[in-house]
């Protein structure tokens, strides 16, 4: 496995990630404490030493209390961010909070659970508009300065969003969502980052398993399933995306490799971009995607790539209405 540097600092970083949303169960059915911590494990064996997760994954913290578990006393060994200022109301609802005295208690949860004194990174994880983000930043800059982050990251900000927050506390790390199908930040937040050596690294780099080629066109997402509420994975959506997996598909044959690999291996090669956050909820899973690093596209498969995305068309990314 590959290390890279997260942006300027000086943390190593492996380009293929384990994003720890999946394991907590919200939203992806079939997760057990079993197989999510045989899966973080995992990571040990593959060379991936950067582990993903937040406040608000699970009811009460159940990502970060399962990595605790998993890392055990091999907690030196993995890179850990987390995340703060987001978190669910009585409802289920997704409420933002980065008042100052909010961060600080969803930090010190966070550390609690996660069985440890400090995190790597520690990301404000969405724009809170009740908030100036003068006092969010200012709050995560006084967490790193008492040694409780070596680091700190942004989530979900526009542009002029991250150029504010960055007058009050320095970032290392960047992290939206992008994938083959979603490019919005190649027009703006990308070269900036780029420009400034801040490091990119994008969620839903395989569209909740969209981009992975494992779904069948016949396939319906079973009752709980989130993707439900995506019309990507409805109607004329559906087919279209059917269409595109099949040429990728027919690139990641002849290349060797599986669709997952294929699409992550792109995105990780994408000017700018650290490292890919890849969710997984059972070890087979991100062994697979663990394959994506160590190896480059050919020109002529990149094109090919391209004229796939481009025959694709403008995706329909929107909600449906509930």
């Amino acid at each position: 496995m590959e290390y890279r540097t997260l942006g300027n600092s000086d943390i190593q970083v492996s380009p293929v990630a384990l994003g720890c949303w999946p394991i907590a169960g919200m939203t992806s059915p079939g997760a057990t404490d079993e197989n999510s911590i045989a899966t973080i494990r995992a990571c040990f064996d593959l060379g991936i030493n950067h582990i993903d997760t937040a406040y608000m994954y699970g009811a009460s913290g159940e990502s970060e209390r399962l990595i605790a578990r998993a890392l055990g006393n091999r907690r030196n060994e993995m890179v850990i961010a987390s995340k703060g200022g987001l978190h669910w109301d009585a409802q289920g609802r997704r409420v933002p909070d980065a008042r100052p005295a909010t961060l600080r208690r969803e930090r010190e949860a966070s550390l609690r659970r996660l069985e440890t004194d400090h995190v790597e990174v520690y990301y404000l994880h969405d724009f809170d508009p009740t908030t100036p983000l003068a006092e969010s930043a200012g709050e995560l800059k006084r967490l790193m300065d008492e040694g409780k982050a070596r680091a700190i990251g942004v989530s979900n900000l526009t542009l002029a969003q991250i150029k504010e927050f960055v007058v009050h506390c320095p970032i290392v790390a960047y992290q939206p969502l992008y994938n083959m199908l979603q490019r919005q930040i190649e027009a703006d937040v990308l070269p900036w980052c780029r420009e400034h050596d801040i490091a990119v690294l994008p969620y839903w780099v395989l569209y909740k398993g969209l981009l992975a080629g494992r779904l069948r066109r016949e396939d319906v997402m079973p009752q709980g399933d989130s993707r439900h509420k995506y019309r990507m994975f409805h109607g004329d959506q559906w087919r279209k995306n059917h269409d595109f997996i099949d040429r990728l598909r027919l690139v990641a044959e002849s290349s060797g490799h599986s669709v997952a690999q294929l699409v992550v291996n792109w995105t990780i090669h994408q000017p700018g971009v650290t490292a890919a956050l890849c969710g997984a909820k059972r070890p087979e899973q991100i062994r697979e995607t663990a394959g994506a690093a160590g190896w480059r596209l050919t020109p002529d498969e990149l094109a090919q790539i391209e004229a796939a995305i481009a025959a694709r068309g403008e995706p329909d990314t929107s909600e449906i209405p509930q």
